[in-house]
């Protein structure tokens, strides 16, 4: 759910990294950055900030879609590493692009390996165009979302460019969310 969001009403919310206590006004511009352990983590115009559950509403999000999510993710719980990774990186999206990087074709490579009796993921990825500021954010954010995965020890995230991006290598599934095909 990465497009803008204007809140319904106005809400408590923890401010990041400060921990401070903020009141964000009705009307406010957010987007949606992470959804764990029951709270919302939403850019603003002055910075990121956590917003809880309780308050989902005024995000306007569908509680019963979150608990089908939850319902999902418990499943993939047995499904193999591979798979899990997989989707983890499928909830990691450019804030500018409402597609996940896997189905826009960011994601070059992606592997497990065991490394001194640990498993490490090694992702490859690059961005839709090299000087674009949020590279550093969206890795960090498929490393976290791959760190959630039990059975992960470590997970290492490398910005490539070669070979360049370009709009051909988004998935089918990609280009009709964007109005391609």
């Amino acid at each position: 759910m990465h497009e803008e969001i204007a809140l319904a009403r106005e809400v408590e919310a923890i401010q990041i990294p400060s921990g401070d206590t903020i009141t964000l006004p009705m009307g406010t511009p957010v987007f949606i950055t992470q959804r764990l352990g029951g709270t919302y983590t939403v850019a603003t115009s002055a910075g990121l900030a956590r917003i809880s559950s309780k308050d989902a509403d005024a995000l306007g999000v569908d509680l019963e879609k979150e608990k089908e999510k939850q319902a999902e993710a418990i499943r993939l719980k047995d499904a193999p590493l591979e798979e899990q990774v997989w989707a983890q990186l499928k909830s990691v999206y450019d804030p500018e692009i409402p597609v996940d990087i896997v189905n826009l074709g960011l994601v070059y490579d992606c592997g497990i390996e065991e490394q001194d009796g640990k498993k490490v993921v090694a992702i490859k990825m690059t961005l839709t165009a090299p000087g674009c500021g949020m590279g550093p954010v969206i890795a960090a954010d498929a490393q976290a979302k791959i760190m959630t995965i039990e059975g992960i020890d470590d997970a290492k995230v490398e910005l490539v460019w070669d070979p360049a991006w370009n709009q051909d290598m988004i998935s089918e599934e990609g280009k009709m969310k964007l109005g391609m095909i």
